[in-house]
């Protein structure tokens, strides 16, 4: 019999069938199914017997879902909005990234390690998970609000960070190993790195901004959807890997970037299409790897030293995060919401733990102590944002008295507007005008300007506050049009509403069957799903032209 040698096949088989068995225990069970995809990484790992599957392997191939990620999110964001949260993400990330190297360090201080292991233990357990975040807030379609942007951007911020720490950690090693390093050595390192960053990004601002869009335009144009699909793949993957080849940057932070400057073509929508499908079987892979690299005898050998990384991870973190936020005068549920998105660790993680092993900077313990935490913080990490949404609203009430008074609209018979994104303004530009005046409430600079231009009124402010809603003048209204895309918060804002005006013609917009009900039964008058919306469209043209 001919026994076929082939170790990529077999890691990529064996993983995705234990997380597609183990992910639907999972979601049977009602936990989440990136529970079973860790576990699924743990059965084929060294430290389990049975078969084992190539580690190498299934880092790269989760690195490339981490690629496809961060390429989708840069495409739908763009270049103001990273500058528009840079006030926030650069002294926040860098102060979280203080707050939880020190505590870190603390910790390996107690253990009886060295100050340089500290120091890369404490690195290690400070910089967020890409792949967790995104997905936590694609899941609540959080994305494109003011509180995923500043996620995003601060998690951006700690991608260059760690970029720095791996320039830096070598050096260390060195200084640990008693042969010394010249400060002007150290600063000439620092220096170089920076530059290559800046070389990079203004490669990409300058040349990328203008030769991508047109390589898509140019390929859409030749009407094969087979060679577009290959173009946004190529590009993705092409400026991932040139970037971190040429310029020593991630391969996450050069795909966002290849997005970003991709998402200012009018293709955007539609190269996310494309990325979709690879992304996600590739996501599910970066968690199976991420459960071979675990030992679990970790959590009985040191159940306390554990206990500690988790607390500094979930609870440190946390902590540092939604004071900073709260000290840059942000709402409450920016806070909250920052503080759990960021209450996890992952991929540089591991990069980081395993460069300082492989440099004798810190104990072989070490790797174990960061994997089960970031296991256990990513098991966690949806109990955080269920958290969140119990305390937001506690939140709210709490700070309201705080919030100065809100002017209310003089308006009657008109229309509220809750929320002006893509759907928000459509709507609102579609009624424009005195014959149908309008009240958009709204907390994002660049959508408030919007509505402004399109001649509603505007409220700044979080619907869910009482308060906001009253300025709106609810009980005189003629409808009020939620199109926000949070269900949670979108269910506060209908049922405050027809408490307020029992009479008052209400419409939501919602992502699932599950949120359709949940909003009809707090009071909507009707609730639109897209998916639902387009196919009676087209049942609508079938019967007008005979079925």
């Amino acid at each position: 019999m001919l026994e076929h040698h082939t170790p990529l096949i077999a890691t990529i088989a064996a993983g995705l069938m234990l997380a597609f068995v183990l992910g639907l225990c999972a979601h049977r069970l009602r936990i989440q199914p990136i529970v079973g995809y860790l576990l699924a990484g743990v059965a084929v790992g060294p430290f389990t017997p049975g078969f084992v599957a190539d580690l190498s392997l299934a880092a790269e191939l989760a690195e490339i879902g981490v690629i496809l990620l961060m390429f989708g999110v840069g495409l739908h964001f763009s270049l103001k909005d990273l500058m528009s949260v840079a006030h926030i993400a650069v002294p926040g990330a860098i102060g979280q990234i203080v707050v939880a190297t020190l505590l870190g360090a603390g910790l390996a201080h107690l253990l009886g390690w060295s100050f340089q292991a500290g120091l890369v233990f404490g690195l290690a357990l400070s910089v967020a998970s890409t792949v967790v975040l995104i997905r936590a807030l694609q899941e609540r379609h959080m994305l494109d609000t003011d509180r995923g942007r500043i996620a995003v951007g601060w998690l951006v911020v700690e991608d260059l960070a760690m970029v720095l720490a791996l320039v830096l950690v070598p050096s260390a090693a060195v200084i640990s190993a008693g042969d010394g390093v010249a400060p002007g050595r150290m600063a000439f390192l620092l220096l170089v790195t920076l530059a290559k960053v800046s070389v990079f990004v203004a490669l990409m601002l300058l040349v990328g901004r203008r030769l991508i869009p047109w390589l898509m335009h140019y390929t859409a144009h030749t009407g094969s959807r087979e060679l577009f699909r290959l173009a946004v793949y190529a590009i993705a993957l092409g400026v991932a890997f040139g970037a971190a080849k040429l310029f020593g940057v991630s391969f996450a932070l050069g795909a966002f970037f290849a997005g970003v400057v991709m998402g200012e073509s009018e293709l955007s929508q539609q190269a996310t299409e494309e990325a979709l499908p690879l992304r996600d079987a590739f996501a599910v892979l970066f968690f199976v790897s991420v459960g071979m690299l675990l030992n679990p005898s970790v959590f009985v050998e040191a159940p306390l030293a554990l206990l500690a990384t988790v607390a500094i991870i979930v609870l440190g973190k946390s902590i540092a995060a939604y004071l900073i936020v709260r000290a840059f005068g942000h709402p409450n549920a920016t806070a909250l919401t920052i503080s759990a998105s960021l209450a996890q660790i992952g991929e540089f993680s591991f990069i980081l733990i395993g460069l300082g092993i492989s440099l004798a900077l810190v104990p072989p313990e070490a790797r174990d102590l960061v994997l089960a935490g970031a296991i256990v913080s990513i098991v966690l990490n949806p109990l955080m944002f269920g958290i969140v949404d119990r305390l937001r609203p506690r939140a709210a009430q709490g700070t309201r008295a705080k919030q100065p008074d809100i002017p209310p609209t003089t308006l009657s018979g008109h229309t509220v507007l809750v929320g002006y994104g893509r759907v928000g303004s459509y709507v609102g530009a579609a009624l424009a005008g005195p014959a149908v005046p309008s009240v958009v409430i709204e907390t994002s600079e660049r959508a408030i300007e919007l509505a402004r231009r399109d001649g509603s009124e505007v409220i700044v402010g979080n619907a869910a506050r009482p308060d906001i809603l009253a300025a709106a003048n609810l009980t005189q209204a003629r409808r009020l049009v939620v199109t926000i895309p949070e269900a949670f918060e979108a269910g506060q804002v209908v049922e405050q509403a027809r408490a307020a005006n029992p009479s008052l013609e209400i419409l939501a917009r919602a992502h699932s069957d599950a949120t359709i009900e949940h909003l009809n039964g707090l009071g909507a008058n009707l609730v639109v799903s897209g998916e639902r919306e387009i196919a009676e469209r087209m049942l609508e043209r079938i019967r007008e032209n005979g079925a």
